[in-house]
C-alpha cells in the first residue's frame, strides 16, 4: 500500500526541497520507507519544516551552552575552523558576519544551516527524527556540525564531522 501525504506527496521515494528563510537556502530531505512511517510522524516532519527557523534558533542556543565543555563537538568544530593557521582562515573569518566581542558565539550565530534530513520512521523519544547540518563558509570548508533531534525536539546527539 502506498502512503500519500499532503505535504510530502507519495512516501517511499526520495523527497527533497530547498527551503528559504532569512537569508539561507536549506536543503530538506525526506527518505522514508512508506511501510515503516506513520501519518503522525509525517505530520510532525511537515510541521518541523514549517518551523525550521524556530528549531534552528533553539539548536544554536544549545550550541552556545556547550562552549563551556572543552571536549564538546561544538568546541572541537570551532577550534578547527577558527584556527588562524587553517588554509581557509580568511574565508572563515569573512563568513562571520557578527562582532559582539565573543568570537565563538559570533561564529555559531554566523553558521549556515545547509541541510536537514528527516527520518520519520524514528518517531520515538530519544531516536534521531531529524538531523540538522551546519557549516561555516560551507563553499570553502568541509567541516560540519551535525545535531540530531528527536520527535519532541530534544537533542539526541551533536557531532563534529570534518
Amino acid at each position: 500500500m502506498v502512503t500519500e501525504h499532503d505535504y510530502f506527496g507519495i512516501v517511499g521515494d526520495y523527497w527533497s526541497e530547498d527551503v528559504e528563510y532569512a537569508d539561507q537556502r536549506v536543503e530538506v530531505v525526506l527518505d522514508a520507507d512508506d511501510e515503516q512511517v506513520t501519518s503522525a510522524a509525517l505530520d510532525a516532519a511537515a510541521t518541523l519544516v514549517g518551523e525550521l527557523e524556530l528549531v534552528d534558533d533553539e539548536l544554536r542556543s544549545a550550541f552556545v551552552t556547550q562552549l563551556d565543555a572543552s571536549s564538546s563537538p561544538v568546541v572541537r568544530f570551532l577550534d578547527t575552523l577558527l584556527d588562524p593557521d587553517l588554509e581557509q582562515a580568511e574565508e572563515v573569518e569573512a563568513a562571520i558576519g557578527r562582532d559582539s566581542g565573543d568570537h565563538q558565539v559570533d561564529a555559531l550565530r554566523s553558521m549556515s544551516l545547509v541541510r536537514v534530513d528527516l527520518r520519520p520512521e524514528a518517531d520515538s523519544q530519544g531516536e534521531p527524527f531529524a538531523e540538522f547540518e551546519y557549516a561555516l563558509a560551507p563553499e570553502d570548508t568541509d567541516e560540519r556540525l551535525v545535531a540530531s533531534i528527536d520527535v519532541g525536539r530534544e537533542i539526541v546527539d551533536v557531532r563534529f564531522e570534518g
